[in-house]
């Protein structure tokens, strides 16, 4: 009888070991720390799924909250995010609410850098208050002397495209204008937009909607995008295939985001991901379209290693037609003519080896570079998705805090 409790607990311990592991690549330090937040993250997403199966709540919600209980433990790990001196505002930039980060008194009569910084999520998830997004806005504003500007832009299932985009174009003109620059004291000539993911995606198309605006007598000078998602036509590129069911963000995980984001059907899932949406024979995606996000033209030979491009002859010439957002460039900013392109400022883009993500940042770059942009490719060999966030305890990952370090020193030598 004494067995029993020994194989009880023999029996639990086996079932947590195999729901947590997960198999990572050998590059990846520190792989128990992140199987830990992949395990966490993926028990949110299933009890959110269960509540949401059993009618008595949309998953989103319950995803959110679980995310905000993490985040409260992670930020109590960083001191809470606070620098002496930062003041922080809780306002509204044309009706969107923006939290605003104003670094410490000083230096009276220079101006200051500014930033709008968009935050990942899928378009569903996250907050720009929150976290280590709070702490790594914090350490921006302090150590480059930048007046910040976080961007709470609505999400899914609130709203749906184009809603965030707009959120976030209607706050960054505010944030563009003379008298909100003059009331920072911010210099038209050193202003930033960025964002990680989800918000680079939003970053992205918002300098290019900026950059092309007649109207916009100030424009963003640099963009900093932090593993952003820039399309949704190929979901076979060689980091597709290669990170298809890494931590954090799979590919599955990713084509649900963007099926959400369009107002898709999630019942397109299985199409969208074997590529049945963007078939060879559709008369709406063009040679000179495709050839923008063509990686087998753009990525360089070690990333496309010995892949091969996934072109669907016929596949679903209707899928378009339901989700025009798929072609839409304020959704899928890769897809831009190169004459938009040559109008953005110049770039910084980081891209993890270990990311689904990976090629549409670095596709971008060339795309930019080749349009005659300066860009920075700050690409981390042992990088994943989600590491720029990963700085405070219990989950502070030398990754993250080398990827945020080499972003604010960018940041302090092109702003």
């Amino acid at each position: 009888m004494r067995l029993k409790p020994l194989v009880v607990t023999v029996v639990l311990a086996a079932a947590v070991s195999y729901y947590v592991y997960t198999p990572l690549p050998a590059a990846i330090q520190e792989p128990w720390k992140l199987m830990m937040v992949d395990a966490a993250f993926r028990s949110a997403m299933h009890l959110a799924m269960v509540k949401s199966w059993l009618g008595l709540d949309h998953y989103i919600p319950t995803v959110r909250q679980s995310i905000e209980d993490f985040e409260k433990i992670m930020q109590t790990g960083s001191n809470g995010g606070v620098i002496p001196g930062v003041k922080v505002s809780d306002i509204t930039f044309a009706g969107v609410p923006v939290r605003v980060y104003e670094p410490p008194a000083g230096g009276e009569g220079h101006l200051r850098r500014g930033l709008m910084f968009f935050h990942g999520g899928g378009w569903a998830l996250g907050s720009g208050k929150t976290g280590t997004y709070d702490t790594i806005t914090r350490m921006v504003s302090d150590e480059l002397n930048a007046v910040v500007a976080t961007v709470d832009y609505r999400m899914y299932p609130e709203v749906q495209f184009p809603e965030p985009y707009l959120d976030c174009l209607a706050a960054a003109k505010h944030f563009l204008s003379s008298e909100v620059l003059a009331k920072y004291a911010i210099d038209p000539e050193r202003v930033a937009v960025s964002g990680d993911s989800a918000g680079g995606n939003l970053a992205a198309a918002v300098a290019q909607e900026i950059s092309t605006d007649d109207s916009m007598s100030v424009k963003f000078s640099v963009q900093a995008l932090v593993y952003p998602v820039l399309q949704a036509l190929d979901f076979h590129t060689p980091s597709y295939v290669q990170n298809q069911h890494m931590a954090i963000l799979s590919r599955p995980l990713m084509v649900l985001f963007w099926l959400q984001y369009l107002s898709a059907d999630p019942s397109l899932r299985w199409q969208v991901t074997a590529n049945n949406h963007s078939a060879l024979r559709h008369s709406a995606i063009t040679p000179e379209l495709r050839s923008r996000l063509d990686w087998t033209a753009l990525l360089p030979q070690e990333f496309k290693q010995n892949h091969k491009p996934v072109v669907v002859e016929d596949g679903s010439h209707a899928i378009l037609k339901k989700v025009p957002g798929f072609l839409d460039t304020r959704a899928a900013p890769l897809l831009a003519e190169a004459e938009v392109l040559a109008k953005c400022p110049r770039a910084y883009i980081l891209t993890g080896e270990y990311d689904v993500l990976r090629d549409d940042g670095l596709m971008y770059a060339r795309r930019l570079r080749d349009a005659g942009v300066s860009v920075t490719s700050d690409h981390y060999e042992d990088g994943f998705h989600g590491c720029f966030n990963l700085i405070a305890w219990p989950m502070d990952f030398e990754i993250g805090r080398r990827t945020v370090r080499n972003y604010i020193n960018w940041l302090q030598n092109n702003l």
